[in-house]
């Protein structure tokens, strides 16, 4: 262990230490084996506590260098991490696994995040400039807990006047994006072996939180109206979940969107059984169509739904701002998980954000990217209409920023996912979104948000030759297997 140097008089963590050491011999490629050492072993060599050590793992993990298997240990990421820096945080596990590699060369209908040619560059340059010009150095004092007051203040507006949705600016949160709303959620509600209820599929990285916290998950199925309520309500009696975790608007990865009566039929079965109910939001604004779609907590009286947003899909990812609305009940708890994450979110780029909301900067942004993203989805589906002719078929969300396309039973996924990454295609096999194999799974994700018309175009035509291979060959591998 010569090669990791801790230094205990400084004020840097050692976790913090031992991360970078690591990271550095990663990059550098200079450990000779792919396993890294035991927990136990490394602490006792080093002087350190398993904390410390357990601490450095988990955030290398979290950064990509490196995946774990449980009951063998932990190994060093064979990608290098600009290969996959792009993928969205809930397929990172998948990726480090070695189950979704992703070549920079591929046409990417994998990654949901968006272009960055559409990042409002210019307008949040100005922000940034005047909350400078007027702050000062109080820009960079830590906000309170809670985040930014303005902000809170701005945001409570904007839910008003978008989602026609009035909570105080005393029940919301500023969090590190959606990612921290989810953790700190779970932080604050599950305890190892509660039961909790998400939609199957499901986002991958909520899946991995909850499991990180020790919780029982159930899945029910989806449809194009929102959560099985029959199933839902069977299943409520069976296990009497902690809270149910739902996407009421272009779910990902379905892309299907909650009609009235399921949110409605959702919140009276909350408000019987005393279960919250977590909306994951990150693409309402994003429809395409005049039917303007508004999150369940528009209509919530009982004061059971916790509201996470998140401005990755629709601002910018890297600024990472988000927030969460807190019911009465468990406010205080919550705001104890929050610290014990990070102390509080950035305070300048909330100040800057605040600022961006203000001036109205906003909505012409969402017109700009709506008109942009509209033209992407047009294409994309005309192109995918072609495949019916094979037994694809799927349900055109007009919003959001991915289609979710059923495959025939004679067409594998995973075998297509295979085909289209040997071809310079890049999608998402819709397995990995899924609970368990209860039900039908044989889906893949193809999102637009990315590319441009001209690889649209050319990833079409790469998947439709895929696809109709069986079709031309019936020796072709794509036959079910018996």
């Amino acid at each position: 262990m010569e090669k990791f140097k801790l230094n205990k008089k400084t004020d840097t963590p050692l976790y913090i230490q031992l991360y970078e050491n690591f990271k550095t011999l990663i990059e550098e490629d200079q450990l000779e084996n792919e396993k890294l050492p035991s927990i136990r072993n490394l602490a006792n060599s080093l002087g350190v506590n398993n904390v410390t050590v357990v601490s450095a793992y988990k955030l290398l993990e979290k950064e990509g260098y490196v995946y774990s298997i449980k009951g063998s240990g932990t190994y060093i990421r064979k990608l290098p991490v600009d290969t996959i820096s792009y993928l969205e945080e809930g397929d990172m596990d998948l990726m480090v696994s070695g189950i979704l590699p992703i070549s920079n060369n591929s046409i990417n209908f994998a990654s949901m995040s968006p272009t960055p040619d559409l990042f409002p560059i210019e307008e949040f340059k100005r922000v940034l400039i005047e909350v400078l010009d007027r702050d000062a150095g109080l820009a960079f004092l830590y906000p309170e807990i809670t985040g930014y007051d303005p902000l809170r203040g701005s945001i409570s507006k904007f839910l008003k006047e978008h989602y026609n949705t009035v909570v105080n600016k005393e029940q919301i949160l500023i969090t590190s994006g959606g990612q921290q709303g989810l953790d700190i959620i779970s932080k604050t509600l599950i305890n190892p072996g509660d039961c909790i209820f998400v939609e199957n599929p499901t986002y991958s990285g909520a899946l991995g939180t909850f499991k990180s916290r020790g919780a029982k998950i159930i899945g029910i199925p989806i449809n194009e109206n929102g959560i099985d309520i029959i199933a839902l309500k069977s299943y409520i009696k069976k296990y009497r979940p902690k809270f149910l975790y739902i996407m009421t608007n272009y779910q990902s990865p379905t892309t299907y969107s909650y009609d009235f009566r399921s949110k409605e039929e959702l919140l009276l079965l909350s408000k019987e059984y005393g279960f919250y109910i977590i909306e994951d939001d990150f693409l309402t604004d994003l429809t395409f169509s005049e039917n303007k779609k508004m999150p369940l907590k528009s209509i919530d009286r009982f004061d059971q739904v916790i509201f996470i947003k998140s401005f990755s899909k629709i601002f910018m990812p890297g600024v990472r701002i988000g927030f969460i609305t807190l019911p009465n009940k468990l406010f205080k708890e919550i705001i104890k998980a929050k610290h014990t994450t990070d102390i509080s979110s950035s305070g300048y780029l909330q100040r800057a954000f605040d600022l961006y909301l203000r001036q109205g900067y906003w909505k012409n942004h969402i017109e700009k990217i709506k008109a942009v993203y509209s033209k992407k989805y047009k294409l994309m589906t005309e192109g995918l209409d072609r495949l019916s002719e094979y037994g694809v078929s799927y349900i055109k969300p007009d919003g959001g920023l991915s289609i979710w396309l059923k495959l025939p039973k004679n067409i594998d996924s995973i075998n297509i996912y295979n085909e289209c990454a040997e071809n310079g295609l890049a999608i998402v096999p819709g397995k990995v979104f899924f609970v368990d194999d209860s039900i039908y799974s044989n889906y893949i994700r193809l999102s637009f948000g990315q590319i441009s018309n001209e690889e649209i175009i050319e990833g079409l035509r790469i998947l439709e030759n895929i696809i109709s291979k069986p079709f031309r060959d019936k020796e072709s591998n794509y036959l079910p297997f018996i």
